[in-house]
């Protein structure tokens, strides 16, 4: 059954609950589609009266920091053995070349990782866990989370429901549309964090030195 035509079938605070849900454990590290489940309930929001956009994007939000601060604490309190763990439970995602080239970038960007990172599929699940490995100052973290929270979920709640407020006459095509859009910009930044992670694993075997 497709996403929007499913969420239809339950109760509006049941829809703003597993927005909230779905989008915390992504940020938690574990994948899920948070992105697709947000954007199909923005869209179904903008055609049905019982679902607050406000409510829904507040609950993204809270679902989207929250999920992130725990993922920090486990990833602090975890540490290396975590990511060696993680790495032979999920070699493809928790790879030496995936965190030398994540710990790059958290090494060259900071705080705006964490910020950034909200923005791209892959990285969601990575932001958090990693933050706290790294043991990136908390008040940094939280700064970038929050923000990073507010504007990943709240803008693309925004953004969706008035687009299909606009576009009503078109709103179920949209649908498959954003769909489709979120499954390539996932796919797409996917392939570019593999293609950096398989270089940053070939340099670290040419130089015999472990994962930084």
């Amino acid at each position: 059954m497709h996403v929007q035509e499913w969420l239809e079938t339950v109760p509006a605070v049941a829809v703003y609950a597993l927005v909230g849900l779905v989008i915390g454990l992504e940020s938690l590290g574990i994948p899920l589609p948070g992105e697709i489940i947000l954007v199909s309930s923005a869209l179904l929001a903008s055609q049905n009266g019982e679902i607050d956009p406000v409510v829904l994007g507040a609950s993204a939000t809270a679902g989207a920091i929250i999920g992130d601060s725990i993922g920090y604490a486990i990833g602090r309190k975890g540490g290396r053995p975590l990511l060696a763990w993680l790495g032979g439970k999920f070699p493809k995602h928790f790879s030496e070349g995936h965190i030398a080239t994540a710990e790059r970038s958290f090494e060259k960007w900071g705080m705006w990782a964490v910020f950034f990172g909200r923005f791209v599929a892959l990285l969601r699940i990575f932001a958090g866990p990693l933050a706290g490995v790294l043991r990136m100052p908390y008040w940094k973290f939280l700064i970038a989370n929050v923000l990073g929270g507010v504007v990943w979920a709240g803008g693309t709640t925004a953004v969706i429901y008035y687009v299909g407020i606009v576009a009503e006459s078109w709103l179920k095509r949209f649908s498959w549309l954003g769909l489709v859009a979120a499954v390539l910009v996932g796919l797409t930044s996917m392939l570019v964090i593999k293609r950096r992670a398989k270089k940053a694993g070939q340099n670290l075997e040419a130089t015999g030195e472990p994962a930084a």
